[in-house]
């Protein structure tokens, strides 16, 4: 990477002279606070939540072996993905990367900013030339985004590979990792020491089961995350999500048994789902869904609707004609699954266990 990461940034973010709050002046304790114009009558939600989320990243730096100034945390790491298009796309002239297919979001985030999606399709297995990929970006190309494992092919690509775009882009490399804890893959998350232009994000939406809490993590090089700080809102996770992500963090024994047991849903229902004859290919995965191409996907769509089960319809994306992605359930909903597959397929005869 030859340019810094100030370089990179939009002229206006380098200018911009970031909102200080309340807590941003006073961060010790006090007996009386008349600083924040909030509540003072005690409904235990009345005060602002850290907007530094220092305790949180304390508990993910221990995780991560990393100190919390290289972490940021986002309101779902769909926040994350808009403030680094914010941050380094200049609206109407830059465009980012993405594969495709991959998580749409990436689109949305940059069409909301004025800011042009280069997609680089991805071959008929899903995998990534990363010579073909580099030669797609432009001098106006400011990120890449990298889904790995990837939605929804799940499919995850080789460090090495990964680590050459790195290495050889001269912008910032997002690399998505929401599903990494599925995955064989190590986290790039102790590259960042090394590579000032990457960003790995996370989240505690899948493995962590906290979908509703909306908690995204971004790691990153100092530089990086000061100006993801510098550019959020001032109170971006409420102090209910912060708390409760904290105690969820503290019971990693439950956290390893819960994604062990996808794991082996996840082999257990590809096997599975190779019994029925029209089920075209079963993609490998190394993420806590299933991408499957069927003879029909909306026909196998709408029934699994009739009987209360819902499956994503992927038939329209790149490379996903006919295909449906499959969320890895419990035991008992894998086999309420397969037990309806049975009747659509006329196949009643087919027993799992």
């Amino acid at each position: 990477m030859r340019n810094s990461i100030n370089d990179l940034l939009r002229d206006n973010i380098k200018k911009l002279t970031a909102y200080k709050s309340a807590r941003d002046e006073y961060t010790g304790t006090a007996n009386i606070y008349l600083d924040a114009n909030e509540s003072p009558f005690p409904t235990t939600n009345n005060r602002y939540p850290d907007p530094h989320q220092t305790e949180l990243k304390i508990e993910l730096s221990k995780m991560r072996s990393i100190v919390p100034n290289n972490i940021f945390i986002g309101n779902g790491s769909d926040e994350i993905i808009d403030l680094l298009i914010r941050a380094f796309c200049n609206p109407g002239k830059d465009n980012i990367v993405t594969l495709d297919p991959s998580y749409g979001m990436y689109e949305v985030c940059a069409a909301v900013n004025d800011v042009e999606v280069i997609k680089y399709k991805l071959d008929s297995n899903f995998n990534m030339g990363i010579d073909r990929l580099l030669m797609t970006c432009t001098k106006d190309t400011k990120i890449i985004f990298l889904c790995s494992p990837n939605n929804p092919s799940g499919n995850a690509f080789a460090h090495e590979d990964i680590l050459f775009v790195i290495k050889n882009f001269d912008g910032i490399v997002a690399v998505d990792e929401a599903y990494i804890d599925f995955s064989m893959n190590e986290s790039l998350v102790p590259n960042i020491k090394n590579y000032k232009n990457l960003v790995v994000l996370q989240t505690m939406s899948k493995a962590y089961g906290c979908a509703s809490l909306r908690i995204g993590t971004a790691y990153a090089d100092d530089d990086l995350i000061a100006v993801l700080n510098k550019i959020k809102p001032p109170y971006n996770v409420n102090g209910l999500s912060q708390n409760k992500a904290k105690e969820v963090l503290k019971n990693q024994i439950e956290i390893k048994k819960n994604i062990d047991e996808i794991i082996s849903q996840r082999a257990f229902l590809t096997i599975s789902l190779t019994a029925y004859k029209e089920v075209v290919k079963i993609f490998p995965s190394q993420a806590n869904f299933l991408l499957v191409k069927v003879l029909d996907a909306q026909a196998l769509y709408d029934f699994l609707i009739s009987k209360g089960i819902v499956i994503r319809n992927r038939h329209g994306q790149w490379n996903c004609d006919n295909c449906v992605r499959i969320t890895i359930g419990t035991a008992e909903e894998n086999q309420t699954l397969l037990s309806n597959l049975n009747e659509f397929y006329h196949a009643e005869d087919i027993v799992f266990g």
